[in-house]
């Protein structure tokens, strides 16, 4: 547990999402159901990549990967915005903040590592196939993932300190669904200088760099497929990439709307504003596995036999 300051608060108050106090019991709704659909579709990814012996390959094992975070990630916030949506259960403890701020932020630099690791995969696929296998063993998976997990949470572990350790002198009503960072650093009296630079400083590292490596990647990739003599490779080559991209528009879009709008977009409703920022961490991830599942014919069909099963 992080160093609490003497003058950190009990509790703070979370709002849900101002302006649109009176449409929250509504809004609820859908939000409950798009939840489901999350944890419903990454949990049958998860089942089906650990049961399905042809499944265990590294795109497969990434999928998992992404499906895991995706849960962590929803599971972290949805359950305590519903209840704030449902039942006004607006407060929330200090130390339960810092730890949610902790897993959000965490696991969300982990996840854009694991798309770094996805465009990689993509890249020998396509453009190394002959050493795809010898490249891309399990010892190399799991270092890969390793590698992000260490980064995201090395990155973010000294941001949760610095939070802690801040004082908190004024209101304690953040004006978010969530414990967002910014969110609970404007709620700090004293110099918060040190706490803006690292958390822009840690967000430009993690995205600058990973969507920099993913956009080489898919460039070469692309030479790769246009110079494919076959018109139907060229096709099947940008079929198989085209999940991968649109997950990775439906991750960076809202994300880096979310985090310049809460440093620099002042002229954005606030509602608009922490709409988006609650969509981010619940489309993509109930979206992730129908783009991935269900474009992977294994995952599809395994899901569609079950299905079938039941249903005779």
């Amino acid at each position: 547990m992080p160093y609490l300051n003497h003058s950190s608060p009990s509790s703070f108050i979370l709002t849900g999402i101002p302006g649109l106090e009176v449409a929250h019991f509504w809004i609820a709704f859908p939000f409950c159901t798009m939840y489901f659909m999350a944890v419903l579709g990454n949990i049958t990814v998860l089942l089906m990549v650990m049961m399905e012996q042809n499944l265990h390959l590294p795109m497969f094992y990434f999928l998992s990967m992404l499906a895991a975070i995706d849960l962590v990630l929803t599971t972290s916030t949805m359950p305590k915005l519903l209840s704030i949506f449902w039942f006004h259960s607006h407060e929330i403890v200090f130390e339960s903040c810092v730890v949610q701020m902790f897993f959000i932020h965490g696991f969300s630099a982990v996840e854009s590592g694991v798309l770094l690791a996805m465009a990689f995969d993509r890249y020998l696929a396509i453009c190394r196939p002959l050493h795809y296998s010898a490249i891309l063993s399990s010892s190399t998976i799991a270092k890969l993932f390793l590698a992000a997990v260490v980064r995201g949470f090395g990155l973010m572990t000294p941001l949760t300190c610095m939070v802690s350790s801040l004082s908190y002198c004024g209101p304690r009503v953040i004006a978010h669904s969530y414990c967002e960072h910014m969110s609970v650093v404007k709620l700090a009296c004293g110099d918060t200088r040190p706490n803006n630079i690292y958390g822009i400083t840690a967000a430009t590292v993690v995205v600058g760099s990973d969507s920099i490596l993913i956009a080489i990647s898919y460039m070469l990739i692309l030479r790769a497929v246009m110079g494919l003599s076959s018109k139907e490779a060229r096709l099947k080559s940008f079929g198989t990439c085209s999940s991968h991209i649109c997950v990775i528009l439906l991750f960076y879009t809202p994300a880096l709307f979310s985090f310049y709008a809460q440093r620099w977009g002042q002229s954005i409703p606030v509602h608009l504003h922490i709409l988006m920022a609650d969509l981010y961490l619940l489309v993509p991830p109930m979206l992730n596995p129908l783009i991935y599942g269900m474009r992977a014919e294994p995952i599809r069909e395994r899901v569609l036999n079950l299905i079938g099963q039941k249903g005779s």
